[in-house]
């Protein structure tokens, strides 16, 4: 149905994909045609990465 709608579009507009876009649907949706592909599993599907930082003060020496 996607394809579809891209070729009734014609390249008349821009066109965008998004909903159910993962990294086994990116290639399919792409194929389609369509301009841009939007994915929310990009920030809401992420797994959180521990960073810790140390910050160390030195005095300057005269």
């Amino acid at each position: 149905m996607l394809k579809e709608a891209v070729e009734m579009i014609d390249g008349r507009f821009e066109t965008e994909a998004s909903g159910n876009v993962s990294l086994e649907t990116v290639k399919k949706i792409g194929e389609t045609g369509v301009t841009y592909i939007s994915s929310g599993a990009l920030t809401h599907s992420v797994k959180a990465l521990d960073i810790l930082s140390r910050l160390i003060l030195i005095s300057p020496t005269m």
